[in-house]
């Protein structure tokens, strides 16, 4: 898993309806490559769907990844299901010769 945290995900989103989407969908995807700037589609006025390109959505899926792990230390504290640093070497000690 390579990361890029030098990527800037949080950009000026361009609103598109659903329709122009489907009339213009090269355009769209060209600016898209182009701006890396996520485009909302829109049905009916409301908000259906994100439309990113691929870099932005793979670095979300490693950011979404590393905070639930995060998440998951966080809870395991709260539970007391943590070790101290003797009892982890002591299980990790077939691992660590």
């Amino acid at each position: 898993m390579e990361c890029h945290y030098s990527v800037t995900i949080m950009k000026t989103v361009k609103t598109e309806l659903v329709t122009t989407l489907k009339r213009q969908a090269t355009r769209i995807l060209s600016d898209l490559h182009r701006t890396r700037a996520p485009v909302l589609i829109t049905e009916y006025g409301k908000p259906s769907a994100y439309l990113v390109d691929v870099e932005t959505y793979d670095l979300l899926q490693d950011r979404i990844s590393i905070l639930e792990g995060i998440a998951r230390g966080e809870q395991a504290v709260l539970d007391g299901l943590t070790l101290t640093h003797a009892q982890a070497r002591e299980r990790m000690k077939k691992w660590l010769k």
